[in-house]
């Protein structure tokens, strides 16, 4: 299952083969609750919610980049994005992993990106950030973004979405569509043993339908500018599907001025993996406005 349907390609790899680190310092720090003054350098586990989750912070100035990685995947998504953003932009960094992916605990329930914003705006509080970010969304992760913005409009200084799920793609008839694509995965994985991926997998179809019939009215604050990465390839194979996605970033991105569009060439959904160049780029030119 991708973020958007049904998951094809290299994103279809186990989770197991993405437990590289972010950042690679060994082991794992506690973080207080509450911390005073900007996060150290290296992995951190904090208390969220009642769980842990795993932070991994590379220290510099604000604004503080946080990357969210798509549906499935975890912080190692952006292992060849970390060294070079933190080097070109001199920002403070910050990767995570989402309640049940990485080395963060799972959480119970479905999967809802409102719950998954405020795991996040918690995560971000313990490590002493509470405003003045930028947020790196690829996939699933535009809709946490759109959570995130929404709850905490005077946190977000921008965003990049990164061949990311944005509301004009869930169209009623597209929607149904995809709802129709998952019904043969989902029944297959409530047959198969229960592991962290399935149990995710689950999560997030649950309710699919009327989560992205709701998704497709929401709106972008206008007065948080963003860049748009789209992939060559997009998710879809499907022509019909695969156009929609691409006219969905092009509508979003030219509903405002303080928006930009951009496409990452040769490249298919794993943008973070296969142009990491490309988010860097956008990341730093946002940075300039």
């Amino acid at each position: 299952m991708t973020d958007s349907g049904v998951r094809r390609g290299r994103s279809s790899r186990p989770l197991a083969a993405l437990t590289a680190a972010v950042v690679a310092v060994g082991g794992v720090a506690g973080c207080a609750a509450g911390a005073a003054g900007p996060p150290a350098a290296g992995p951190h586990l904090v208390a969220v919610n009642g769980r842990k989750m795993a932070f991994s912070v590379a220290p510099g100035r604000l604004p503080a980049i946080v990357l969210d990685a798509g549906g499935g995947m975890d912080s190692s998504e952006w292992r060849k994005v970390v060294p070079d953003l933190a080097a070109r932009t001199g920002s403070e960094v910050i990767a995570y992993d989402r309640a049940g992916e990485g080395k963060s605990d799972e959480a119970s329930g479905p999967w809802r990106a409102d719950n998954a914003a405020a795991d996040l705006a918690a995560g971000l509080t313990q490590l002493g950030v509470t405003g003045n970010v930028i947020l790196v969304s690829h996939s699933l992760a535009g809709e946490i973004a759109f959570s995130f913005a929404r709850s905490h409009p005077k946190w977000v200084t921008g965003a990049v979405f990164v061949d990311a799920n944005l509301p004009q793609f869930f169209t009623p008839s597209e929607t149904a569509k995809l709802v129709a694509l998952n019904e043969k995965q989902v029944e297959a994985l409530k047959k198969a043993p229960s592991t962290r991926q399935t149990r995710q997998l689950l999560a997030q179809a649950d309710g699919y339908g009327p989560v992205h019939a709701a998704y497709h009215k929401l709106t972008w604050p206008s007065g948080i500018p963003a860049a748009v990465i789209v992939s060559a390839a997009t998710p879809f194979p499907a022509p019909e599907d695969a156009q929609l996605w691409r006219q969905a970033q092009q509508d979003f991105a030219h509903a405002a001025p303080n928006r930009t569009l951009g496409t990452a060439e040769h490249s298919s959904h794993d943008v973070p993996i296969d142009r990491p160049d490309a988010v860097v780029a956008a990341v730093a030119n946002l940075l300039k406005q």
